[in-house]
């Protein structure tokens, strides 16, 4: 099988973080600082990325301005011809800060937001943090660098859509993307608390329509959640088909929730290059294509699109990342879906907060 080149990277810099949002993507299990790949080593990474065909990367974390290194890590990135996005929670981000950054190299940011109240938004990150998220989208705009908005969108913030899509217009995004919560990691361990009943998505949909129709505001991206839809959502584009994840230690992954699967046995950059990970390893080779599916996955008209849906989350509902995505309708685990989505008058249960590694 010819193995495409990925275009993207995660590079994961670091796991510390000063938020402790409970539908936090990263593993249970987080890297503390001293396992953390220094700023001369992930020089590298970037080389062999781009090496490899990669020609964005997404600096994230965690909180990346933690790293004191971090304008170094961007310059080496710049410097490897690899285009790169800040993603961060804003806090710390001062103008004189993000001017090193840019004069680093750095082309793009994207600021996470929780909510578009101060109360939702500090409750759901689990510290007082909206004026700093505030502040930080006043900097951003001022250097005049493209500007992102993320909202992780569930139970607790779904109804308050159309003002997130306010906010973010005042505060000058020229992008917003309304992505519906996927359950891995921290927000696995919270999803009784984050799933959202079917009638929020409906007003959600709608809201997010009727901005789009107006106009005159920021892109808008919606990402359902595929609890709803009766149909997975392809495994980032296809498991080790676009891009890759770096994490704080080396540990490379075919998408950002592949920790989980602890019956593969992920390489690590700091053991083997890049180019043998992406294209020889076992761990990427596992769920390529399409030779590895079992029914009704190998005959369904849907293998080349949806790839069998997520294998994070097949494996994380059945114990088996070979077993259709049970998102899927037609999955003969689709009934474990099924079951989760919470009636209208049901109570959230309780957040579980993130702590820090």
């Amino acid at each position: 099988m010819t193995v495409p080149a990925p275009w993207a990277l995660l590079a994961e810099v670091t796991h510390r973080c000063p938020l402790h949002c409970p539908y936090c993507s990263n593993p249970l299990e987080l890297v503390r600082e001293d396992a953390e790949l220094g700023g001369d080593e992930w020089a590298r990474v970037f080389i062999e990325a781009a090496d490899l065909g990669v020609v964005q990367a997404h600096v994230s974390g965690g909180e990346p301005l933690l790293r004191p290194d971090l304008d170094a890590i961007v310059a080496a990135a710049h410097r490897a011809g690899v285009h790169t996005q800040l993603v961060t929670s804003g806090l710390g981000l001062s103008g004189p800060r993000l001017a090193r950054l840019l004069d680093a190299g750095l082309d793009a940011v994207q600021l996470s937001l929780q909510d578009a109240r101060r109360e939702g938004s500090d409750l759901i990150a689990g510290r007082r943090s909206y004026a700093a998220k505030e502040r930080a989208a006043q900097v951003i705009r001022s250097a005049d660098v493209p500007f992102g908005l993320n909202v992780v969108l569930h139970r607790r913030n779904l109804d308050s859509v159309a003002e997130i899509i306010d906010l973010g217009t005042r505060w000058g995004a020229d992008r917003i993307e309304l992505a519906n919560v996927q359950f891995h990691g921290w927000a696995l361990r919270n999803r009784a608390a984050l799933l959202p009943t079917r009638d929020q998505l409906t007003r959600a949909r709608a809201a997010v329509a009727d901005a789009a129709r107006r106009g005159g505001g920021p892109e808008l991206t919606w990402v359902m959640p595929d609890h709803y839809e009766g149909v997975p959502k392809p495994c980032m584009g296809g498991w080790g088909a676009r891009s890759l994840t770096v994490g704080p230690d080396g540990t490379a992954l075919p998408c950002p929730a592949a920790y989980a699967i602890a019956d593969l046995d992920f390489p690590n950059v700091r053991e083997r290059p890049l180019a043998w990970i992406w294209t020889d390893s076992p761990a990427f080779n596992a769920y390529r294509g399409t030779g590895w599916m079992n029914e009704p996955c190998r005959t369904c008209p849907r293998r080349d699109a949806d790839f069998g849906g997520c294998r994070c989350q097949a494996y994380a509902l059945t114990g088996d990342a070979a077993r259709t995505d049970p998102a899927c309708s037609l999955s003969p685990d689709h009934h474990l879906i099924r079951t989760l989505i919470p009636a209208p008058d049901t109570p959230p249960e309780p957040l579980t907060y993130r702590p820090h590694p």
